[in-house]
Order: structure tokens, then sequence, then C-alpha cells
């Protein structure tokens, strides 16, 4: 029985809900998700699927919690409060220890710093804690020497971030996010998830790959002290499960900001939205020059952790180059582990945000997103 697929799209975006409701037939009966997206500021796509599910509902999103995380960090450079070029032991002396006293923060935003975890690892109530893997990577040496390459900072780079936001602005990373992000426009993407709209929350459902794919996943390389290991946390005696991480109230309360945000397609899409567009009469956040900044492609190459070809821009993925290449150059977001994708295509005017349950596999950006991005785009230049 096919799903009914809900919401609207303007006019000249017909072909996106199609695009939806064909990978819709395509999924298993259960599926459940949201798609969302800006064009020049005004919303075009809105769409959800799934029994129970609403455009409110609030979704895990994993590392897609970097792009607001980044957005903050992007704001402060843009104000004066942060420079780029400064080392980080500017605003973090302590940060100085065990050889990383000439790291900038433009190579720890740019997953440059060799911090992708901590030799003995993370409990689990220190990853829903930004401040205390901040302290903890403070004195870690880091796994290769700064600066000279990049690695994926999976679990680590949004409190490294944070933390220099708490030393430069007296507050956290997550309270300047609300206060001049998430609260202004509304937005149902949470970097500390309030226990009233605990009822929104649908639960991460874990992948449930076939057997050729499960061969596949068994055939990665596992080993228990290679640097994947480290930066996934995977190397402790009881790692537990993806899913764990974001089903743990105490992580979607704190809201650590590598990949601890809540929201709902809208949240994202609304967010990358108000980056680069003016929306309900307010200026877009980042001006022409950050836009350029934060979206011009700092690493490059061979990732260390991922073991394949990745490139970023400050704290972002640099979206066209990671996964759709049909895109402007300069566009910036970031996708999450269980599926979810979302990014500004400031050339466009695109703005993205797709959410799903049960995540998908193989991992990261869930690969219907190439096609939904594809029909959003094309559907964006054509109106």
């Amino acid at each position: 029985m096919t799903q009914e697929i809900h919401g609207t799209v303007a006019d000249g975006f017909e072909a996106v809900r199609e695009e939806f409701a064909a990978f819709v037939a395509e999924e298993r009966p259960d599926y459940e998700g949201q798609l969302c997206a800006y064009a020049h500021g005004r919303k075009v796509v809105d769409l959800w699927v799934g029994d129970g599910v609403t455009a409110d509902s609030l979704y895990g999103v994993f590392s897609s919690t970097k792009g607001a995380a980044h957005l903050v960090a992007a704001l402060l450079v843009q104000d004066g409060t942060l420079e780029l070029d400064r080392k980080v032991t500017y605003y973090w002396p302590e940060f100085g220890a065990e050889g990383k006293g000439a790291l900038t923060l433009r190579d720890l935003l740019t997953h440059r710093a060799g911090l992708i975890g901590i030799d003995a690892g993370f409990t689990r109530d220190e990853l829903a804690d930004d401040r205390a893997v901040a302290e903890r990577l403070a004195d870690q040496r880091p796994f290769w020497r700064p600066g000279t390459a990049f690695g994926y900072h999976a679990l680590t780079l949004g409190a490294l971030t944070g933390e220099v936001v708490r030393r430069a602005t007296g507050h956290t990373l997550q309270e300047v996010y609300e206060e001049r992000v998430r609260a202004p426009y509304g937005l149902d993407f949470h970097l500390g998830l309030p226990e009233a709209l605990e009822i929104r929350f649908r639960s991460v459902q874990p992948m449930t790959p076939t057997a050729e794919q499960q061969a596949v996943l068994d055939s990665v390389p596992k080993g228990p002290h290679t640097l994947t290991s480290i930066a996934y946390n995977t190397h402790v005696p009881q790692p537990g499960e993806l899913v764990d991480h974001a089903n743990s109230r105490t992580v979607r309360a704190k809201g650590p900001a590598s990949a601890g945000g809540v929201a709902a397609a809208r949240g994202l899409a609304g967010m990358y939205a108000a980056a680069i567009s003016e929306v309900d009469g307010r200026p877009p956040l980042l001006k022409p020059d950050t836009v350029a900044e934060v979206g011009q492609i700092h690493s490059i190459g061979y990732d260390l952790v991922a073991r394949t070809h990745r490139s970023f821009g400050l704290g972002f993925q640099a979206t066209a180059d990671a996964w759709y290449p049909f895109l402007g150059a300069g566009t910036f977001g970031h996708s999450g582990a269980g599926g979810s994708q979302a990014f500004a295509d400031p050339r466009s005017g695109l703005a993205y945000g797709y959410t799903r349950r049960r995540c998908a596999y193989p991992g990261g950006a869930a690969p219907e997103n190439e096609r939904l991005v594809r029909a959003v785009h094309s559907a964006a230049l054509a109106s």
C-alpha cells in the first residue's frame, strides 16, 4: 500500500513532489521522513510522510548539527569576535598542550587539528557534554601533526568550536545559537531540546541492511585502535549503537554541537535559508563575504578518518564536491549519520533540508538525497 504524501509545493515544484512520492513507493512500508526547501527565502517545498508524522515531528540529525554550530562560528567571525588566523591558544590557553600551540582557528574548523578523539575514549556521559569533551581534548596529543593533514572530527569538532566560542563570548555555543539563530526565526532545529517538546520527538530506528549490504559493512576494517575507531569512539569496551546517541534524553537536552541536534526538515532548510536570504523581512544572517569564506574549500583530498576523498569548508561540508556536483560552487552544509541532509546553495538561492527516521544504508547522507536534491535544484533553476 502506497503511503500518502502530505504537504505542499509551490508552482513549478510539482516534479519534486512526484520524485518524493516515487522514492517513498520504493521504500519500506514503515518509511517516514520530511523534505523542505526554500528558494530565495521563500518556502517552495514542504512535504512529509509516515504514520503519525507531521511537519512538526522532530528527528535526531546527528552531524547535521555541525551546520548550526558553525553558523554560530561564522556569525562571530563576521562580527570580529573571532579571527580565523589567530592561534586557538589566544582564546583557550590550555589548548596548547602536547604540541598544539601553533594551530589556528581556521585549521581547527577545517578538521586539521588531529583531535579526533582521546586515547582512552569518552564515556557516554562525556559525549553528551561539550565542556567535558573539550577539557579532555585539551590534554590530548594530536593523532597527526596539526595542520599537515585532515580527518573528520565526527564527535569532537563541535566541542572544540564550542569551547573557543565560550572563551571568546562568555556564553556557550548553544546559548549563542538560541539567541541569534533559532529563537528569532522560530526554527525547529534545536541544540538542546526543551522537555516540553519531547512529545514531538521520533526515536531513531536502526539501519536494516540487506544480507548483501551487511556483507559490505562487515568487510570494512574495524581494528580497535584505528583512526576511524578512535574518531567514532568505538575503541571503548562498550561503545553502544549509533541510535543510542540520538535516542538519549540527556543528549537531546544538552545538544552537543557535533551530533546532538534535533530538527524537523523545516528547521534545517529554514536555518540555511536565513543564512543566505532575506526571510520574513529579515536580512540574511551572513554577508556575501562571509558566505564566500565559509563555503570556500579549505580541506580536500584523502580524509585520514573516512579513508576516502572528502572536502570541507569552515566547519561545513563542501556539499557540491562532497555529494552533489551539479550544485553551485560555494555550496555549504552538513549531512548526518542517520541520513539527514541540509545545505545552502548561494548561487541558486536554494536552501534544503531532509530528515528520515530509520538510519539509511550505508550511513551519512541517505542515497535518496541525490535524486531529491536534483529535483529541487532543477525546479529552482527553472522558476
